[in-house]
Protein backbone atom coordinates (compact mmCIF):
# COMPACT_ATOMS: atom_id res chain seq x y z
CA UNK A 1 0.00 0.00 0.00
CA UNK A 2 2.74 2.62 0.98
CA UNK A 3 4.64 1.64 -2.48
CA UNK A 4 7.24 4.00 -2.82
CA UNK A 5 11.05 3.66 -3.33
CA UNK A 6 12.02 6.82 -2.46
CA UNK A 7 9.73 7.66 0.21
CA UNK A 8 10.63 3.88 1.70
CA UNK A 9 14.40 4.77 1.45
CA UNK A 10 13.53 7.71 4.09
CA UNK A 11 11.35 5.56 6.26
CA UNK A 12 13.96 2.92 6.08
CA UNK A 13 16.98 5.53 6.86
CA UNK A 14 15.37 7.18 10.14
CA UNK A 15 14.31 3.48 11.29
CA UNK A 16 17.79 2.80 10.95
CA UNK A 17 18.92 5.78 13.11
CA UNK A 18 16.76 4.80 15.94
CA UNK A 19 18.01 1.17 15.85
CA UNK A 20 21.98 1.86 15.29
CA UNK A 21 21.63 4.49 18.01
CA UNK A 22 18.99 2.48 20.10
CA UNK A 23 21.46 2.53 23.56
CA UNK A 24 22.33 6.11 23.44
CA UNK A 25 18.86 7.04 22.56
CA UNK A 26 17.77 4.79 25.54
CA UNK A 27 20.15 6.45 28.37
CA UNK A 28 19.25 10.34 27.16
CA UNK A 29 15.18 9.10 29.28
CA UNK A 30 13.80 11.42 26.67
CA UNK A 31 10.09 12.25 28.15
CA UNK A 32 8.29 13.07 24.82
CA UNK A 33 5.44 10.88 24.14
CA UNK A 34 5.66 11.06 20.44
CA UNK A 35 9.07 10.39 20.17
CA UNK A 36 8.87 7.35 22.83
CA UNK A 37 5.99 6.00 20.59
CA UNK A 38 8.20 6.02 17.64
CA UNK A 39 11.00 4.86 19.19
CA UNK A 40 9.29 1.70 20.83
CA UNK A 41 8.06 0.68 17.27
CA UNK A 42 11.14 1.30 15.42
CA UNK A 43 11.76 -2.02 14.42
CA UNK A 44 8.06 -2.43 13.00
CA UNK A 45 9.04 1.34 11.41
CA UNK A 46 12.11 -0.61 9.59
CA UNK A 47 10.28 -3.66 8.20
CA UNK A 48 7.87 -1.28 6.78
CA UNK A 49 10.57 0.68 5.09
CA UNK A 50 12.29 -2.63 3.27
CA UNK A 51 8.39 -3.84 2.38
CA UNK A 52 7.86 0.31 0.79
CA UNK A 53 11.39 -0.27 -0.86
CA UNK A 54 10.56 -3.66 -2.25
CA UNK A 55 6.59 -2.70 -3.12
CA UNK A 56 8.30 0.56 -4.70
CA UNK A 57 10.38 -1.38 -6.83
CA UNK A 58 7.46 -3.66 -8.11
CA UNK A 59 5.54 -0.29 -8.85
CA UNK A 60 8.45 1.44 -10.05
CA UNK A 61 7.57 4.41 -8.41
CA UNK A 62 10.75 6.97 -6.72
CA UNK A 63 8.89 9.85 -5.52
CA UNK A 64 6.06 9.93 -8.50
CA UNK A 65 8.29 9.17 -11.25
CA UNK A 66 9.41 6.15 -12.38
CA UNK A 67 13.24 5.03 -13.09
CA UNK A 68 14.07 3.33 -16.43
CA UNK A 69 16.86 1.19 -15.51
CA UNK A 70 16.29 -1.32 -18.58
CA UNK A 71 14.91 0.66 -21.10
CA UNK A 72 11.24 0.65 -22.03
CA UNK A 73 10.03 -2.13 -23.75
CA UNK A 74 7.46 0.69 -25.90
CA UNK A 75 9.69 2.64 -28.57
CA UNK A 76 8.13 5.86 -30.68
CA UNK A 77 9.99 5.48 -33.88
CA UNK A 78 8.65 2.82 -35.83
CA UNK A 79 5.62 5.20 -35.57
CA UNK A 80 7.18 8.14 -37.48
CA UNK A 81 9.00 5.25 -39.53
CA UNK A 82 6.00 4.40 -40.91
CA UNK A 83 4.22 7.64 -41.58
CA UNK A 84 7.13 8.41 -43.33
CA UNK A 85 7.13 5.92 -45.61
CA UNK A 86 3.68 6.34 -46.34
CA UNK A 87 2.67 2.57 -45.27
CA UNK A 88 0.83 4.12 -42.20
CA UNK A 89 -2.04 6.33 -41.89
CA UNK A 90 -1.39 7.72 -38.52
CA UNK A 91 -3.47 10.71 -37.51
CA UNK A 92 -2.50 11.71 -34.41
CA UNK A 93 1.52 12.55 -35.52
CA UNK A 94 -0.06 15.70 -36.66
CA UNK A 95 -2.15 18.71 -34.78
CA UNK A 96 -2.17 16.69 -32.02
CA UNK A 97 0.22 16.50 -28.61
CA UNK A 98 -0.78 12.72 -27.86
CA UNK A 99 0.31 9.93 -29.45
CA UNK A 100 -0.86 6.75 -29.21
CA UNK A 101 1.56 4.03 -29.36
CA UNK A 102 0.24 0.82 -31.25
CA UNK A 103 0.81 -2.45 -30.61
CA UNK A 104 0.08 -3.80 -34.40
CA UNK A 105 2.95 -1.64 -35.80
CA UNK A 106 6.09 -3.98 -36.03
CA UNK A 107 8.82 -2.84 -33.83
CA UNK A 108 6.60 -0.60 -31.36
CA UNK A 109 6.18 -3.28 -28.63
CA UNK A 110 9.49 -5.28 -27.83
CA UNK A 111 8.22 -7.13 -25.00
CA UNK A 112 7.41 -6.70 -20.97
CA UNK A 113 9.62 -4.30 -18.39
CA UNK A 114 11.88 -6.92 -16.50
CA UNK A 115 11.02 -6.29 -13.16
CA UNK A 116 7.74 -3.53 -12.60
CA UNK A 117 6.18 -1.39 -13.97
CA UNK A 118 7.47 -0.27 -17.73
CA UNK A 119 8.78 3.37 -17.22
CA UNK A 120 6.53 4.89 -19.80
CA UNK A 121 3.41 4.23 -18.20
CA UNK A 122 4.25 7.08 -16.12
CA UNK A 123 3.97 9.55 -19.01
CA UNK A 124 0.88 7.70 -20.35
CA UNK A 125 -2.32 9.51 -20.58
CA UNK A 126 -3.82 6.37 -19.30
CA UNK A 127 -1.64 5.30 -16.43
CA UNK A 128 -4.55 6.01 -13.89
CA UNK A 129 -6.61 3.09 -15.61
CA UNK A 130 -3.51 0.67 -16.57
CA UNK A 131 -2.90 0.95 -12.41
CA UNK A 132 -6.38 0.29 -11.76
CA UNK A 133 -6.61 -2.87 -13.40
CA UNK A 134 -3.07 -4.09 -12.08
CA UNK A 135 -3.95 -2.74 -8.86
CA UNK A 136 -7.26 -4.26 -8.44
CA UNK A 137 -6.43 -7.84 -9.62
CA UNK A 138 -3.53 -8.41 -7.75
CA UNK A 139 -5.64 -7.24 -4.67
CA UNK A 140 -7.57 -10.32 -5.19
CA UNK A 141 -5.63 -12.30 -5.96
CA UNK A 142 -3.39 -11.78 -3.19
CA UNK A 143 -7.01 -11.86 -0.85
CA UNK A 144 -8.34 -15.14 -2.16
CA UNK A 145 -5.43 -16.80 -1.72
CA UNK A 146 -4.75 -16.04 1.92
CA UNK A 147 -8.39 -16.84 2.35
CA UNK A 148 -7.93 -19.81 1.03
CA UNK A 149 -4.97 -20.50 2.99
CA UNK A 150 -6.34 -19.64 6.32
CA UNK A 151 -9.46 -21.99 5.43
CA UNK A 152 -7.28 -24.54 4.94
CA UNK A 153 -5.46 -24.15 8.47
CA UNK A 154 -9.00 -25.59 9.78
CA UNK A 155 -8.53 -29.17 8.53
CA UNK A 156 -5.31 -29.84 10.24
CA UNK A 157 -7.86 -28.73 13.74
CA UNK A 158 -10.61 -30.91 12.87
CA UNK A 159 -7.76 -33.88 11.91
CA UNK A 160 -6.38 -33.36 15.58
CA UNK A 161 -9.44 -33.17 17.58
CA UNK A 162 -10.86 -36.21 15.62
CA UNK A 163 -14.20 -34.31 14.21
CA UNK A 164 -15.33 -35.49 10.94
CA UNK A 165 -18.14 -34.24 10.50
CA UNK A 166 -16.17 -30.80 10.52
CA UNK A 167 -14.53 -32.01 7.41
CA UNK A 168 -17.31 -33.06 5.98
CA UNK A 169 -20.15 -30.69 6.08
CA UNK A 170 -17.46 -28.07 7.16
CA UNK A 171 -14.26 -27.43 5.96
CA UNK A 172 -15.64 -29.33 2.06
CA UNK A 173 -18.10 -27.28 1.31
CA UNK A 174 -16.80 -24.03 2.32
CA UNK A 175 -13.10 -24.48 0.20
CA UNK A 176 -15.45 -25.49 -2.47
CA UNK A 177 -17.65 -22.78 -2.21
CA UNK A 178 -14.78 -20.41 -1.95
CA UNK A 179 -12.78 -22.00 -4.61
CA UNK A 180 -15.82 -22.33 -7.16
CA UNK A 181 -16.29 -18.73 -7.02
CA UNK A 182 -13.35 -16.61 -5.83
CA UNK A 183 -10.93 -19.21 -7.04
CA UNK A 184 -12.47 -19.66 -10.29
CA UNK A 185 -12.37 -15.80 -10.62
CA UNK A 186 -8.45 -15.66 -9.86
CA UNK A 187 -7.90 -18.49 -12.51
CA UNK A 188 -10.09 -16.24 -15.23
CA UNK A 189 -7.68 -13.60 -14.22
CA UNK A 190 -4.61 -15.51 -14.99
CA UNK A 191 -5.91 -17.03 -17.88
CA UNK A 192 -6.60 -13.53 -19.75
CA UNK A 193 -3.47 -12.25 -19.12
CA UNK A 194 -1.80 -15.42 -20.92
CA UNK A 195 -4.57 -15.41 -23.35
CA UNK A 196 -4.32 -11.53 -24.87
CA UNK A 197 -1.12 -9.68 -25.23
CA UNK A 198 -0.64 -5.81 -26.25
CA UNK A 199 -2.08 -6.22 -29.77
CA UNK A 200 -5.12 -8.45 -28.87
CA UNK A 201 -5.81 -6.39 -25.69
CA UNK A 202 -8.58 -4.14 -26.87
CA UNK A 203 -10.42 -7.33 -27.68
CA UNK A 204 -10.34 -8.74 -24.14
CA UNK A 205 -13.85 -8.61 -22.48
CA UNK A 206 -14.30 -7.19 -18.94
CA UNK A 207 -14.10 -10.02 -16.00
CA UNK A 208 -16.40 -7.68 -13.63
CA UNK A 209 -19.24 -8.12 -16.06
CA UNK A 210 -18.40 -11.68 -16.55
CA UNK A 211 -18.35 -12.54 -13.07
CA UNK A 212 -21.74 -10.53 -12.40
CA UNK A 213 -22.98 -12.54 -15.46
CA UNK A 214 -22.04 -15.75 -13.87
CA UNK A 215 -24.62 -14.82 -11.32
CA UNK A 216 -27.26 -13.82 -13.14
CA UNK A 217 -26.81 -16.58 -15.28
CA UNK A 218 -26.93 -13.43 -18.25
CA UNK A 219 -24.82 -14.73 -21.44
CA UNK A 220 -27.27 -13.15 -24.17
CA UNK A 221 -24.97 -10.08 -23.83
CA UNK A 222 -22.96 -9.56 -27.47
CA UNK A 223 -20.90 -7.27 -26.01
CA UNK A 224 -18.91 -9.78 -24.12
CA UNK A 225 -17.34 -12.32 -25.54
CA UNK A 226 -16.94 -15.62 -24.13
CA UNK A 227 -12.81 -16.60 -23.15
CA UNK A 228 -12.91 -20.23 -23.75
CA UNK A 229 -15.19 -23.00 -25.18
CA UNK A 230 -18.27 -24.35 -22.44
CA UNK A 231 -17.44 -20.99 -20.75
CA UNK A 232 -20.99 -21.03 -19.86
CA UNK A 233 -21.56 -24.67 -18.86
CA UNK A 234 -18.85 -24.60 -16.89
CA UNK A 235 -19.77 -21.19 -15.06
CA UNK A 236 -23.49 -21.97 -14.45
CA UNK A 237 -22.19 -25.70 -13.26
CA UNK A 238 -19.56 -23.87 -10.60
CA UNK A 239 -22.91 -21.62 -9.41
CA UNK A 240 -25.34 -24.80 -9.20
CA UNK A 241 -22.14 -26.44 -6.69
CA UNK A 242 -21.75 -23.09 -4.78
CA UNK A 243 -25.36 -23.11 -3.82
CA UNK A 244 -25.41 -26.69 -3.14
CA UNK A 245 -22.69 -26.00 -1.11
CA UNK A 246 -25.09 -23.73 1.60
CA UNK A 247 -27.84 -26.16 2.53
CA UNK A 248 -25.08 -28.41 3.77
CA UNK A 249 -23.78 -26.16 5.82
CA UNK A 250 -27.03 -24.66 7.30
CA UNK A 251 -29.02 -27.63 7.53
CA UNK A 252 -27.80 -31.17 6.45
CA UNK A 253 -25.02 -30.16 9.29
CA UNK A 254 -27.78 -29.30 12.24
CA UNK A 255 -29.68 -32.88 11.30
CA UNK A 256 -26.82 -34.93 11.43
CA UNK A 257 -26.00 -33.61 14.84
CA UNK A 258 -29.21 -33.79 16.08
CA UNK A 259 -29.41 -37.83 14.56
CA UNK A 260 -25.80 -38.14 16.26
CA UNK A 261 -27.32 -36.50 19.73
CA UNK A 262 -29.88 -39.27 19.72
CA UNK A 263 -27.71 -41.85 19.03
CA UNK A 264 -25.26 -40.80 21.92
CA UNK A 265 -28.31 -40.64 24.01
CA UNK A 266 -29.40 -43.95 23.14
CA UNK A 267 -26.10 -45.72 23.99
CA UNK A 268 -25.46 -43.79 26.76
CA UNK A 269 -28.71 -45.31 28.53
CA UNK A 270 -27.70 -48.90 27.85
CA UNK A 271 -24.47 -48.05 29.17
CA UNK A 272 -21.81 -47.95 26.44
CA UNK A 273 -18.51 -46.21 27.86
CA UNK A 274 -15.83 -45.21 25.58
CA UNK A 275 -17.60 -44.77 22.52
CA UNK A 276 -16.96 -42.44 20.07
CA UNK A 277 -19.05 -40.71 17.40
CA UNK A 278 -19.58 -38.25 15.32
CA UNK A 279 -18.17 -35.35 16.62
CA UNK A 280 -18.03 -35.61 20.56
CA UNK A 281 -15.26 -36.00 22.54
CA UNK A 282 -13.08 -38.83 22.77
CA UNK A 283 -12.85 -40.93 26.74
CA UNK A 284 -9.58 -38.87 26.98
CA UNK A 285 -10.99 -35.57 26.06
CA UNK A 286 -14.25 -36.36 28.29
CA UNK A 287 -12.31 -37.19 31.34
CA UNK A 288 -10.20 -33.79 31.21
CA UNK A 289 -14.26 -32.07 30.94
CA UNK A 290 -15.58 -34.16 33.70
CA UNK A 291 -12.57 -34.73 35.95
CA UNK A 292 -13.99 -31.72 38.68
CA UNK A 293 -17.27 -32.95 38.05
CA UNK A 294 -16.46 -36.08 38.99
CA UNK A 295 -14.53 -35.68 42.00
CA UNK A 296 -17.40 -33.22 43.34
CA UNK A 297 -20.45 -35.97 43.36
CA UNK A 298 -18.45 -39.22 43.43
CA UNK A 299 -19.87 -39.12 47.15
CA UNK A 300 -23.17 -37.92 46.50
CA UNK A 301 -23.76 -40.09 43.55
CA UNK A 302 -22.02 -42.94 43.38
CA UNK A 303 -24.07 -45.25 41.08
CA UNK A 304 -23.23 -41.90 38.21
CA UNK A 305 -19.73 -43.00 38.45
CA UNK A 306 -19.84 -46.14 37.59
CA UNK A 307 -20.46 -44.79 33.99
CA UNK A 308 -17.86 -43.75 31.29
CA UNK A 309 -16.68 -40.41 31.71
CA UNK A 310 -17.18 -39.92 27.91
CA UNK A 311 -20.87 -41.53 28.33
CA UNK A 312 -21.71 -39.09 31.49
CA UNK A 313 -20.68 -36.14 29.88
CA UNK A 314 -23.37 -37.43 26.59
CA UNK A 315 -26.17 -38.19 29.24
CA UNK A 316 -25.68 -34.00 30.85
CA UNK A 317 -25.29 -32.47 27.61
CA UNK A 318 -28.34 -31.39 26.36
CA UNK A 319 -28.82 -31.11 22.78
CA UNK A 320 -31.40 -27.71 21.78
CA UNK A 321 -32.43 -28.09 18.02
CA UNK A 322 -33.36 -24.11 17.98
CA UNK A 323 -30.30 -22.88 19.45
CA UNK A 324 -28.27 -25.40 16.84
CA UNK A 325 -30.11 -24.40 14.24
CA UNK A 326 -29.94 -20.44 14.73
CA UNK A 327 -25.96 -20.76 15.81
CA UNK A 328 -25.33 -22.84 12.33
CA UNK A 329 -27.35 -20.57 10.27
CA UNK A 330 -25.48 -17.35 11.84
CA UNK A 331 -22.11 -18.84 10.91
CA UNK A 332 -23.52 -20.10 7.19
CA UNK A 333 -24.87 -16.61 6.54
CA UNK A 334 -21.54 -15.15 8.33
CA UNK A 335 -18.78 -17.37 5.90
CA UNK A 336 -20.98 -16.64 2.85
CA UNK A 337 -21.37 -13.02 3.08
CA UNK A 338 -17.83 -12.92 4.71
CA UNK A 339 -16.69 -14.19 1.77
CA UNK A 340 -17.84 -11.11 -0.44
CA UNK A 341 -16.91 -8.71 2.45
CA UNK A 342 -13.33 -10.19 2.81
CA UNK A 343 -12.60 -9.93 -1.26
CA UNK A 344 -13.41 -6.70 -1.20
CA UNK A 345 -11.06 -5.80 2.51
CA UNK A 346 -8.84 -7.03 0.38
CA UNK A 347 -9.08 -4.04 -2.21
CA UNK A 348 -7.58 -1.69 0.61
CA UNK A 349 -4.10 -2.92 -1.11
CA UNK A 350 -5.37 -1.22 -4.43
CA UNK A 351 -7.39 1.88 -2.93
CA UNK A 352 -4.40 3.15 -0.66
CA UNK A 353 -1.86 2.13 -2.72
CA UNK A 354 -3.33 4.22 -5.63
CA UNK A 355 -3.96 7.20 -3.14
CA UNK A 356 -0.45 7.63 -1.99
CA UNK A 357 0.62 7.23 -5.97
CA UNK A 358 -1.81 10.14 -6.61
CA UNK A 359 -1.38 12.06 -3.38
CA UNK A 360 2.97 12.02 -4.56
CA UNK A 361 2.45 13.14 -7.99
CA UNK A 362 0.40 16.14 -6.77
CA UNK A 363 2.82 17.33 -4.34
CA UNK A 364 5.75 17.01 -7.12
CA UNK A 365 3.19 18.18 -9.49
CA UNK A 366 2.42 22.00 -7.79
CA UNK A 367 5.17 21.96 -5.63
CA UNK A 368 8.96 20.56 -7.19
CA UNK A 369 8.13 21.10 -10.43
CA UNK A 370 7.64 24.69 -9.87
CA UNK A 371 11.28 24.96 -8.69
CA UNK A 372 12.82 23.10 -11.51
CA UNK A 373 10.60 24.60 -14.01
CA UNK A 374 11.95 28.08 -12.86
CA UNK A 375 14.36 29.63 -15.61
CA UNK A 376 15.35 32.91 -14.12
CA UNK A 377 18.67 34.59 -12.76
CA UNK A 378 17.39 33.93 -8.92
CA UNK A 379 16.02 29.93 -9.85
CA UNK A 380 18.64 28.34 -7.53
CA UNK A 381 16.83 30.01 -4.44
CA UNK A 382 13.39 29.72 -5.83
CA UNK A 383 14.26 26.12 -5.93
CA UNK A 384 15.53 25.63 -2.46
CA UNK A 385 12.89 27.00 -1.22
CA UNK A 386 10.41 25.08 -2.99
CA UNK A 387 12.29 21.84 -1.92
CA UNK A 388 11.96 22.97 2.10
CA UNK A 389 8.27 23.21 1.71
CA UNK A 390 8.76 19.88 -0.55
CA UNK A 391 10.56 17.82 2.54
CA UNK A 392 8.41 19.26 4.86
CA UNK A 393 5.17 18.40 3.05
CA UNK A 394 6.76 14.52 2.17
CA UNK A 395 7.60 14.21 5.71
CA UNK A 396 4.65 15.46 7.45
CA UNK A 397 1.59 13.79 4.87
CA UNK A 398 3.29 11.35 2.49
CA UNK A 399 5.66 9.81 5.79
CA UNK A 400 3.89 10.27 8.54
CA UNK A 401 -0.25 10.75 7.52
CA UNK A 402 -0.17 7.91 4.88
CA UNK A 403 2.65 5.81 6.38
CA UNK A 404 0.15 5.81 9.45
CA UNK A 405 -2.89 4.98 7.33
CA UNK A 406 -1.35 2.15 5.00
CA UNK A 407 0.05 0.77 8.47
CA UNK A 408 -2.46 0.65 10.13
CA UNK A 409 -4.70 -0.84 7.13
CA UNK A 410 -1.58 -3.59 7.09
CA UNK A 411 -2.10 -4.47 10.61
CA UNK A 412 -6.05 -5.42 9.99
CA UNK A 413 -4.86 -7.71 7.21
CA UNK A 414 -2.13 -9.22 9.69
CA UNK A 415 -4.13 -9.79 12.61
CA UNK A 416 -6.34 -11.92 9.75
CA UNK A 417 -3.71 -13.90 9.26
CA UNK A 418 -2.46 -13.96 12.87
CA UNK A 419 -5.90 -15.62 13.42
CA UNK A 420 -5.59 -18.04 10.70
CA UNK A 421 -2.54 -19.78 11.70
CA UNK A 422 -4.46 -19.75 15.07
CA UNK A 423 -0.70 -19.39 17.21
CA UNK A 424 -2.02 -16.45 19.29
CA UNK A 425 -4.91 -13.90 19.68
CA UNK A 426 -3.82 -10.44 17.92
CA UNK A 427 -3.86 -7.27 20.67
CA UNK A 428 -7.29 -5.94 19.29
CA UNK A 429 -8.98 -9.23 19.39
CA UNK A 430 -12.31 -9.01 20.81
CA UNK A 431 -12.74 -12.18 23.52
CA UNK A 432 -16.13 -13.26 24.55
CA UNK A 433 -16.13 -14.97 27.53
CA UNK A 434 -19.01 -17.55 28.01
CA UNK A 435 -20.23 -19.50 30.97
CA UNK A 436 -17.64 -22.22 30.99
CA UNK A 437 -15.03 -19.45 31.06
CA UNK A 438 -13.95 -20.40 27.10
CA UNK A 439 -13.46 -18.00 24.56
CA UNK A 440 -13.49 -16.91 21.28
CA UNK A 441 -12.32 -14.04 18.93
CA UNK A 442 -14.94 -12.33 17.08
CA UNK A 443 -14.35 -12.01 13.65
CA UNK A 444 -15.49 -13.30 9.98
CA UNK A 445 -12.97 -15.95 9.91
CA UNK A 446 -14.43 -19.27 10.62
CA UNK A 447 -11.04 -20.88 10.88
CA UNK A 448 -9.96 -20.10 14.60
CA UNK A 449 -11.42 -20.47 17.74
CA UNK A 450 -9.35 -18.94 20.59
CA UNK A 451 -9.40 -21.05 24.12
CA UNK A 452 -9.33 -17.86 26.73
CA UNK A 453 -5.21 -17.75 26.65
CA UNK A 454 -4.37 -13.98 27.06
CA UNK A 455 -2.27 -12.62 24.48
CA UNK A 456 1.59 -12.44 25.34
CA UNK A 457 3.85 -10.49 23.04
CA UNK A 458 7.31 -11.76 22.01
CA UNK A 459 9.76 -10.29 23.80
CA UNK A 460 13.79 -11.41 24.32
CA UNK A 461 12.90 -9.94 27.90
CA UNK A 462 10.98 -12.49 29.01
CA UNK A 463 13.19 -15.17 27.74
CA UNK A 464 16.57 -13.79 29.38
CA UNK A 465 14.32 -13.43 32.73
CA UNK A 466 13.08 -17.08 32.44
CA UNK A 467 9.94 -15.70 33.03
CA UNK A 468 8.51 -17.02 29.27
CA UNK A 469 5.94 -19.92 30.01
CA UNK A 470 4.71 -17.96 32.92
Amino acid sequence: MFGDLGHGVLMTAAALYLVLRESRLIAQKNDNEMFSMVFAGRYIILLMGIFSIYTGIIYNDCFSKSLNVFGSGWSVRPMFDAKRGGNWSFETLEGNKVLQLDPLVDGVFKGPYPLGIDPIWNIAMNKLTFLNSFKMKMSVILGVVHMLFGISLSLFNHLYFKKPLNIYLGFIPEIVFMASLFGYLVIMIFYKWFLYDASTSKDAPSLLIAFINMFLFNYNDPSIQPLYRGQMVIQSLLVVIALACVPCMLIIKTLVLRRQYLWRKNLGTQNFGGIRVGNGPTEDEAEIIQHDQLSQHSEEEPETCLLSPAVKAYQEEEFNFGDVAVHQAIHTIEYCLGCISNTASYLRLWALSLAHAQLAEVLWTMVMHIGLSSRSIGGGFILAVVFFFFAVLTVAILLIMEGLSAFLHALRLHCRLVAAFGLSLPPAALLLHTDDGMAGWSSKTSFYSGQGFKFLPFTFKSILEGNAED
